[in-house]
């Protein structure tokens, strides 16, 4: 297709295409981009390093409110031997992600980002996803861009897509009405591109949003990937219900379907025609629908996920590692290689 997919062409397709025509037209898609049928992933851990949080999503069964007996924040030295176990496996990055904590402020991220960087210098830091960025700017009475210009500067290398969810405010306030809105999302993301440091973008769908609100979603995308060309990848997973007041308060929303997350899946392919990569989400769909992405559109199938705290607190426990992944890829006739966080090539299989 060189036509670019308008959201009424969209609307029409998610609704009215088969699952079958949607996985055909987004292989195609996919092949455009990357003909040679590598499929990527990357060797990391998800670090969580406090589960304190002041956002209370309804969706979240993860976080906790500072005075609770299981609260935490980890130690620079816990952090340590996180990553020395992330190192002893050949891993390159660290997904750093948190709560929302009220009492952090600027100057412990910066000595943590400097502390990693000085101690690890060859992992790679992917951390704070844009609601942490914009607390942390209003806590500390700065501005966003001096945040991540202050984290960049101590070694952030780039920002992950959380906090996205659905990019809808009226969405936004009903399962998350503590979290930023869709213009601070978007600003933070644009802020780090202008620094000429890259994101990711996520999607989160299966709560209350609609089939317009989803394309809706991916035009936000599409437009600041437009502008900047700042994000590195797409990464669309479902709602884990399990455990979260949100499934308590609207007992009405069903577990999302390997049918509707493949049709979205390759959708996203189809739109954000101006990314390249998007990841297979097998944390929430499991291995063998995430190899399946792999003909929906997907060439990545992210992380190795040596640690996963947030999903699995909803519901979700699959697990995979390297050799199960380069078995998953190879048998659908694709070429498996390890990457690093810049999406560049360091061993292929």
């Amino acid at each position: 297709m060189n036509k670019r997919l308008d959201k009424k062409e969209a609307l029409n397709l998610l609704e009215n295409a088969s699952l079958i025509e949607l996985g055909e037209m987004a292989y195609k898609k996919k092949l455009e981009l990357h003909p040679d049928k590598i499929t990527t992933f990357v060797v990391d851990r998800n670090i969580n390093y406090t589960n304190v949080c002041c956002i209370d999503c309804s969706f979240c069964a993860f976080y906790r409110h500072h005075k609770e007996d299981d609260a935490y924040i980890l130690s620079f030295e816990e952090i340590g031997k996180k990553i020395e176990e992330l190192k002893a496996i050949g891993g390159t990055q660290i997904l750093f992600q948190g709560g929302v904590h009220p009492k952090l402020k600027i100057e412990w991220y910066e000595d943590l980002v400097d502390w990693i960087r000085k101690t690890y210098p060859d992992i790679t830091i992917h951390g704070f996803s844009a609601v942490e960025i914009a607390y942390i700017a209003k806590a500390s009475k700065i501005s966003i861009a001096q945040v991540l210009k202050r984290l960049q500067d101590k070694g952030l290398f780039s920002i992950p897509g959380a906090g996205a969810e659905i990019l809808s405010d009226r969405v936004r306030d009903i399962i998350a009405p503590n979290k930023c809105d869709v213009k601070t999302w978007l600003e933070v993301h644009k802020n780090a591109h202008k620094i000429g440091m890259k994101s990711t973008a996520t999607m989160m769908f299966g709560t209350v949003e609609t089939n317009e609100e989803i394309i809706d979603h991916l035009e936000y995308l599409r437009e600041l990937q437009d502008e900047t060309n700042g994000f590195r990848a797409f990464i669309l997973w479902s709602f884990q219900s399990e455990n979260t007041l949100l499934i308590k308060k609207h007992p009405e929303i069903l577990k999302q379907s390997s049918n509707r997350y493949l049709r979205l899946l390759a959708l996203s392919r189809l739109y954000l025609d101006n990314f390249k990569n998007i990841q297979s989400s097998w944390v929430t769909q499991g291995s063998l629908i995430g190899q399946l992405a792999l003909k929906f559109g997907a060439n990545d199938l992210g992380s190795t996920m040596m640690e996963e705290n947030v999903v699995s607190a909803a519901g979700a426990s699959y697990k995979m590692n390297q050799d199960e992944m380069i078995r998953l890829i190879q048998s659908l006739g694709e070429k498996a290689a390890k990457r690093n966080t810049a999406y560049e090539i360091l061993e292929r299989f």
